[in-house]
């Protein structure tokens, strides 16, 4: 029987995928007080090589350093567990995760700031792949 989390993970997996070239998405028809919003997932394998390789202290300070000054005004982390395919190996990698989500208006800078906060934790810990998936939400604070 698959595994519900394991299944909603893979459907983002390609839901990110199919959206990550649009220039942007339709806003929701939100009812107030929310306001239409975007809403991203980042989600970072801790592993290096076959052993956990990012700790929490390290995480910390990944976020400290390339998240939160791009985006000040706030963001969630939690941990989880995910799995992939390593496309060098051929085979099924299953490790510890960091799942970030961060809610902001539609802005170019923004998305492209995506982009870079994945593109950082590649090169720092040397991964192949962060997953980013964005989506219309209706959001109020």
């Amino acid at each position: 029987m698959p595994n519900p989390v394991l299944t909603r993970l893979l459907i983002a997996c390609l839901a990110a995928a199919s959206i990550g070239g649009c220039a942007a998405l339709p806003a929701p028809a939100c009812l107030p007080p929310p306001q239409p919003m975007l809403s991203a997932e980042l989600a970072f394998g801790r592993n290096i090589g076959d052993r956990l390789g990012v700790s929490d202290a390290e995480f910390r300070r990944f976020t400290a350093e390339e998240i939160t000054p791009r985006f000040p005004d706030g963001l969630t982390v939690v941990d989880g567990v995910g799995q992939w395919r390593d496309s060098e190996r051929g085979h099924i990698v299953r490790e510890k995760a960091k799942l970030v989500t961060l809610v902001f208006a539609e802005d170019p800078a923004k998305r492209a700031a995506l982009s870079a906060i994945a593109d950082a934790y590649k090169q720092r810990f040397k991964q192949q792949a962060v997953m980013i998936s964005v989506r219309p939400s209706c959001v109020s604070f």
